[in-house]
């Protein structure tokens, strides 16, 4: 049976190093040390990478979520009324809306981001050139909330509708 040595030499990897005050062994299993996190890291951010990326699909709009949407909207600050009727899978509905009396609505749909049911909805008549409102369903409070711009003043205000009873 043959017996190999080790080809390292330890007396000299134990003479300091000149530049740092470290004994080359040290240094060594510093070096170590280091390309073992570093590795390391780089595996963890692979798999937070790759986590990310695989995500389930979304379940399509189901049209029990799209009725949440349908009926008459109040908001409370003014007593203006949206009604919302003829959800469509495709992102369409049918708006109206009232200052008590009907104001033009030019542009009306919905969307889901990051599973929240969202609305659009566009004005234009008197007073109402192209004022809009930005809207979120909230089925936990069942109510509307969101911005509406009023484009005359060019102000945009928080606002939320209720769902009228």
């Amino acid at each position: 049976m043959t017996r190999y040595r080790s080809s390292i030499n330890f007396r000299v990897i134990s003479r300091p190093c000149r530049c740092l005050g470290l004994t080359r062994k040290a240094l060594c299993m510093g070096i170590v040390v280091v390309t073992l996190c570093m590795v390391g890291m780089v595996l963890s951010v692979g798999q937070w990478v790759h986590a990310e990326s695989v995500q389930p699909a979304k379940p399509p709009t189901s049209p029990a979520d799209l009725q949440r949407l349908e009926g008459r909207w109040i908001r409370p600050d003014g007593g203006y009324v949206l009604e919302l009727t003829e959800i469509k899978k495709d992102g369409g509905l049918k708006a109206s809306y009232f200052n008590p009396r009907p104001i033009n609505v030019s542009k009306a749909t919905w969307s889901r981001k990051e599973g929240r049911l969202n609305l659009f909805v566009e004005l234009r008549d008197v007073n109402y050139p192209g004022s809009t409102y930005t809207l979120q369903y909230d089925p936990k409070s069942d109510r509307i909330k969101g911005t509406y711009f009023q484009a005359v003043e060019k102000q945009t205000f928080s606002i939320e509708f209720v769902r009228a009873k």
